[in-house]
C-alpha cells in the first residue's frame, strides 16, 4: 500500500440524479466558440467550412456542485458567466465515428463555466494560454448528472441564463455549431477519452459580468437548473 508525504486530495465528483452515487469527475474539456452569435459577440467568427473545434481544460478540482456561494476571484475586474451544456462521459473512446455518440454519453449536466474574461483576452491577444482567465479555482459549476435514459443524443432545447432574474441568454442547443457526434468524433482524435470525463460544449450569446451579490440561475430544457450565487472577494 503506498504512503504519502501529504494526504492525496479526493476525488472530485458530482451527485447523479436519482441515486445515492456519485460521478466521479475525471477531466474538465471545454469548448470554444460553439454557437455563431456568441463567436461574433467575441470578435472571431467562425467559418465551419474551413475550422474545427478547439477545446481548453479546467482542472477537476475547480468543480463547484450547483447551488454554492463563490467569493468574487482575484485577479480580475471582469468576472463573467457562461451558460453551458455538459456531456458526461460514460465509456472510453479514441478515433471515434459520429456514429459511436450514443455509446459515450453517460448523461447531461447544466454547467457554467466562469471566465475572468479580462485576463483571457489578455492571453487571447498575445497568442498565450487562456489558463489564467479560465482554469482557476472554483470556475466550473455543475448541477447533478441526469442519466441519459432515454434522452439520447441531444440536438435541441432551450438553453438560458438570468442574473437577478433578468435574462441575459437565450438560445437553443439545435444553435451549436459542432454538435455532439462531431464534437466527441473530433476531440477523440487527440485524446483517449475516459469514465469521468466532462465536456462543456460552448455558449451561446449574451456572455457578460456579474458582481458581488449577483445570483446566477441557468436553465436547459430536459437537463436541469444550475445556480450560483457571487460572493464577496477573498
Amino acid at each position: 500500500m503506498s504512503t504519502y508525504v501529504f494526504p492525496p486530495a479526493a476525488t472530485p465528483s458530482l451527485p447523479i440524479v436519482g441515486s445515492d452515487k456519485r460521478f466521479a469527475v475525471n477531466r474538465i474539456f471545454c469548448v470554444g466558440r460553439n454557437y455563431h452569435a456568441h463567436a461574433v459577440e467575441m470578435g472571431r467568427p467562425v467559418d465551419k467550412a474551413t475550422m474545427k473545434p478547439f477545446y481548453f481544460t479546467k482542472a477537476a478540482s475547480a468543480l463547484v456542485e450547483s447551488g454554492a456561494t463563490v467569493p468574487y476571484p482575484c485577479g480580475t475586474a471582469n468576472y463573467h458567466y457562461e451558460m453551458e451544456l455538459v456531456i458526461a462521459i460514460g465509456a472510453e473512446g479514441f478515433r471515434l465515428a459520429e456514429s459511436d455518440a450514443p455509446r459515450m454519453v453517460w448523461g447531461y449536466a447544466a454547467g457554467l463555466d466562469m471566465t475572468r474574461r479580462d485576463l483571457q483576452l489578455v492571453a487571447r491577444d498575445q497568442g498565450r494560454p487562456w489558463d489564467l482567465g479560465k482554469d482557476f479555482e472554483r470556475s466550473a459549476i455543475c448541477t447533478a448528472i441526469l442519466p441519459v435514459g432515454d434522452l439520447g443524443v441531444l440536438d435541441k432545447g432551450n438553453i438560458n441564463l438570468k442574473v437577478n432574474g433578468e435574462t441575459k441568454q437565450n438560445a437553443d442547443l439545435s444553435q451549436l455549431i459542432w454538435n455532439i457526434p462531431e464534437l466527441l468524433a473530433d476531440l477523440s482524435q487527440f485524446y483517449h477519452l475516459q469514465p469521468g470525463d466532462l465536456i462543456y460544449t460552448g455558449t451561446p450569446e449574451g456572455v457578460g459580468p456579474v458582481k458581488s451579490g449577483d445570483r446566477i440561475s441557468g436553465h436547459i430544457d430536459r437537463v436541469g437548473d444550475v445556480t450560483l450565487t457571487i460572493g464577496q472577494p477573498e
